[in-house]
């Protein structure tokens, strides 16, 4: 399985420290965030990884190069400096990089234990999303997860981690330009063909300077160690 870590946002919420770094390299626990989903990948035994970049994204491909320090291949899917695609976008053009089969993607900006392993996807279907609990800036969730499968309406709700599994059927009918994955999954909600999990381990999504710093803080007061 190929896998790839969205990394294009601008991040203004973590203004200033967004201004001369992208957000996926802020560091916590002495670690960028993507460096954390790189090496968990790896553990996973995913090998072929595509970063896509907007803000910065120089700095990026010079951290991290081709991925050989990681023992994976990286390759990058540049959408130029302030055009960022937005999620459905950045996946729709990365789509040549990641071929035919279904892939793994993760949001740059959280921080997860989620066993990327486990993950799989079932034949019928376009996704599976790795939901969790709602978290306090969060807590009308996103969406209803009910016997295994992922609905649009429904309660309770669950909150939508940045994790999951797309058969590229789920982009057929897009276009090239900026827009929103939500809308897709959506469409393949109704058509029952997303199916999704609880993931009931650690998961922060990093969206302001206080819960980065909460981030290094819990990091730094254990030892940490990459499982699959």
């Amino acid at each position: 399985m190929k896998a790839m870590i969205l990394a294009a946002g601008r991040g203004n919420r973590m203004r200033p420290l967004t201004d001369h770094c992208p957000k996926p390299l802020l560091k916590a626990g002495g670690k960028s965030l993507i460096e954390y989903h790189i090496e968990r990948l790896a553990a996973a035994g995913v090998r072929d990884l595509v970063i896509n970049h907007a803000h910065l994204g120089s700095q990026l491909e010079a951290a991290l190069g081709d991925g050989a320090r990681f023992q994976v291949a990286i390759r990058y899917s540049a959408e130029g400096e302030g055009q960022a695609l937005e999620t459905g976008g950045g996946i729709f053009k990365a789509l040549p990089l990641l071929g035919p089969d279904p892939f793994l993607v993760v949001n740059g900006d959280v921080w997860t234990d989620c066993p990327f392993a486990d993950l799989t996807l079932a034949a019928q279907d376009l996704a599976h999303l790795v939901l969790v609990e709602n978290p306090a800036h969060h807590t009308k969730g996103d969406f209803h997860l009910a016997a295994g499968r992922v609905r649009a309406t429904g309660e309770p709700r669950l909150t939508f981690s940045g994790i999951g599994l797309y058969h590229p059927a789920l982009f057929a009918d897009c276009t090239p330009g900026a827009f929103p994955l939500a809308p897709l999954l959506r469409d393949a909600m109704t058509a029952d063909r997303v199916s999704g999990h609880q993931h009931r381990g650690h998961w922060v999504d990093i969206g302001t300077p206080e819960r980065l710093a909460e981030l290094d803080l819990w990091l730094g007061s254990r030892r940490y160690s990459v499982r699959t």
